[in-house]
């Protein structure tokens, strides 16, 4: 059972009187520890009872709640019912025991004298950002503990803290992401009681609150099937953001108490996820990391998460290098290379400028014909080995690769390493103990079968065939897919399945810093089935990060102007795919998407006219002119977050002295729309494509830029310098 370490360089108990020392202090008088960022100040008291509880930026009031909820078999809650995971009688137990206060963490010890049972409650701070990070570490005293729930945070009072106390039914709206396959990222805000949590006045009454919630859960493999794990809640004064920093099933509920409001996030529980933990005497477990931003507004609420997740990230030179990355399949060879269908698309992309090339699926099975259940090839539940075709490649994959080599390109291929299928040979050959499995038996999911990262032998094939790969054909870029949710998770080991699942997923992570680590130039792109799998903790492992399978170039715009919420620019590749039958302003439209992200080239190059294929290149050029600009660009929606019909959408990205705005016409009557520019904007000056129809011209006084774009679907890319600041 592993537990987070603190970062490279964070202090110890002898560096108090360095940097930040002044932001942790004790009042004598009330005995609060005050301690974090200043905009986000954790406020930490002891009550009469010894009951240590937080919160943030005033002393806890009669709402809060102890600093961890905790479940464990046979103590159950106290003073509430339902469904909420809060008023645990252990929690009510937990007594202060101690804390360690540094510049940038903070530690907090409570112990249940009842059970025996410690938590000891992590805080981080990341650099100045109004961000902590905060998990917490449970350790059994002289009896066993069953865990079945434990938060990695929660805090009540927040109605409070965003400015609408006794009003939060109608003032606090919750902000939430859909996050459909092919339609990632669609957010949504209402206000708590169209949400369904509503006052319904009985703490007049001497009760709690509601006793319902706002509840979110995800269940199974991948983390973002459904929604996001994040979210904020919006205040009229200010911005509570949340992230979920786990790859696998997690929950967020938010509810009222006391005439307040409060959030719990954490991973998986017994209820929602069939998860628990047996920790025997002195054994511990960590729950998942969650971070919480606090800002004024959305879009500072998101910079400042940005800013945690560069900061938290494994260091990787493609994210400042921002390579431009060709790949077969999206609306191209979708799953079936040859030789002869690769060759004049290497061609192609090397004019292009693009500086990668990514073979994907279908390279290592010769069987081509037919598909299987929900269109998928004949090839689907065959999967595992990893051995190039030689029907596909009669002169071997090295051809290929030998050839992206000869034309400037970084050569990479496409894996599913988490999945076997059940035709493959090695399905036979890995012992079953190296598989998912419950009640004895091995999960099949869509013809595969899942690995569990917890075996030896699973973790070995998986290192046998990425250092066999990039040795034989000297790979420089992995594309890591991942296309079934495996469920709860495997029963294999003594605790159940959601917590066989856990420590996959951890083992998952643990991996990816392996293959890191024996070959550091190598690119590793994060994907599930496009977008499935995007949380903080995939994305801290690996430099790309997937978004969307999304086919339709109207479509994949909303997906992409809505990413950087949740995935920084430089992370996120978008799919640019043009092709032969589009008019220029239908070339430039799918080449904006990806612009202001990472550009993943596909569709069919080599049978663009020469006029088209130029029009693709300009946009390569034009890009490769800002592109390291993106690794320190700061995401704002001047037009709102995308809607997934809307007409016009934007995306702006601040990039230190100048914006660039990317902006879709999708249809409507309109050719034109007003859209609001940063103060001190002096200019508007075209990125890409450098001519076409329409018109932006800049209203200095008003703050605004018209734009005219007499066709749809059309889009551009546009600078705009501002003036420099007389204080700067």
């Amino acid at each position: 059972m592993t537990v987070p370490t603190p970062p490279a360089g964070a202090g110890t108990r002898g560096d108090a009187g360095t940097r930040g020392a002044a932001e942790t202090v004790t009042d004598a008088g009330t005995g609060i520890v005050r301690w974090g960022p200043r905009a986000l100040t954790l406020c930490l008291a002891t009550g009469p009872d010894g009951v240590a509880r937080l919160a943030v930026n005033d002393a806890p009031g009669r709402a809060a709640l102890p600093l961890v909820e905790v479940e464990l078999a046979g103590h159950g809650r106290s003073g509430t019912s339902g469904k909420r995971h809060v008023d645990g009688a252990v929690s009510r137990r937990l007594r202060y025991a101690g804390h360690d206060a540094h510049p940038d963490r903070l530690t907090v010890r409570t112990h249940d004298p009842e059970s025996g049972l410690r938590a000891t409650t992590h805080f981080r701070r990341t650099g100045d950002l109004p961000v902590v990070q905060t998990w917490t570490e449970l350790t059994a005293g002289e009896r066993a503990a069953e865990v079945e729930n434990v938060s990695s945070f929660v805090l009540a009072g927040v109605a409070g803290l965003l400015g609408a106390p006794g009003r939060w039914e109608r003032d606090v709206r919750i902000w939430t992401a859909d996050n459909p396959w092919s339609g990632e990222f669609r957010w949504k805000g209402v206000p708590l009681g169209a949400a369904g949590l509503l006052d319904t006045g009985m703490t007049r009454f001497g009760q709690t609150g509601s006793k319902n919630r706002i509840a979110l859960t995800s269940t199974g493999s991948w983390s973002s099937s459904e929604q996001l794990p994040m979210g904020w809640l919006e205040g009229p004064d200010a911005v509570l953001a949340w992230q979920i920093e786990h790859n696998g099933s997690w929950h967020a509920e938010v509810a009222d108490r006391f005439d307040e409001i409060y959030l719990l996030l954490s991973g998986p529980g017994e209820r929602e996820h069939h998860w628990s933990v047996r920790l025997a005497p002195g054994e511990s477990f960590a729950t998942v990391p969650v971070t919480l931003a606090l800002a004024p507004d959305r879009d500072a609420a998101v910079a400042a998460l940005t800013g945690h997740r560069r900061a938290a990230r494994r260091p990787h030179p493609d994210n400042t290098a921002l390579p431009v990355v060709f790949n077969d399949f999206m609306n191209c060879l979708m799953g079936d290379p040859t030789t002869d269908k690769l060759l004049p698309l290497v061609r192609a992309a090397a004019a292009t400028g693009c500086e990668y090339f990514c073979v994907d699926a279908g390279w290592y099975d010769d069987e081509r014909a037919g598909e299987g259940p929900g269109g998928v090839p004949g090839w689907w539940d065959s999967v595992g080995a990893w051995e190039a075709a030689p029907s596909r490649f009669p002169g071997g994959l090295a051809e290929v690769t030998d050839a992206i080599r000869a034309a400037g390109m970084v050569p990479g291929l496409w894996l599913e390493p988490e999945v076997v299928g059940v035709r493959s040979p090695l399905a036979a050959a890995l012992p079953d103990e190296a598989f998912f499995r419950r009640r004895g038996r091995r999960i099949t999911e869509w013809g595969r079968h899942q690995l569990d990262l917890r075996h030896p032998a699973a973790v070995a094939h998986l290192d046998e065939t990425v250092d066999r790969l990039v040795g034989e054909f000297g790979l420089g870029y992995l594309k890591l897919d991942y296309n079934i949710d495996i469920g709860a998770g495997t029963d294999s080991g003594p605790h159940g399945p959601g917590h066989g699942l856990l420590e996959h997923n951890r083992a998952y992570l643990r991996w990816l810093d392996g293959v890191h680590e024996r070959h550091p130039g190598l690119v590793l792109e994060g994907c599930a089935a496009g977008g499935m799998r995007i949380d903080h903790a995939t994305l801290a492992h690996v430099p790309v990060q997937s978004l969307s399978d999304q086919q339709d170039e109207s479509l994949i715009a909303a997906v992409a102007a809505a990413a950087p919420v949740a995935v920084p620019p430089e992370q996120g590749a978008v799919w640019a795919y043009p092709y032969a039958g589009q008019s220029d302003e239908e070339i430039a439209f799918t080449m904006v998407s990806a612009l202001l992200g990472r550009v993943h080239l596909s569709g069919r190059l080599d049978l663009l006219a020469p006029r088209q294929l130029a029009l693709v290149t300009e946009a390569i050029t034009a890009y490769g002119g800002f592109r390291r600009s993106l690794a320190q660009a700061v995401a704002s929606w001047p037009l709102g977050l995308p809607g997934w019909r809307d007409d016009w959408l934007a995306l702006a990205l601040d990039t230190g002295g100048q914006t660039l705005l990317a902006l879709w016409r999708r249809g409507g009557l309109d050719p034109v729309r007003e859209i609001p520019v940063p103060p001190g904007t002096t200019e508007v000056l075209p990125v890409f494509p450098a001519a076409g129809p329409g018109r932006a011209v800049l209203d200095r006084e008003a703050g605004l830029l018209r734009v005219e774009l007499p066709d749809a679907p059309a889009a551009r890319l546009l600078r705009l310098p501002r003036a420099a600041s007389p204080l700067s």
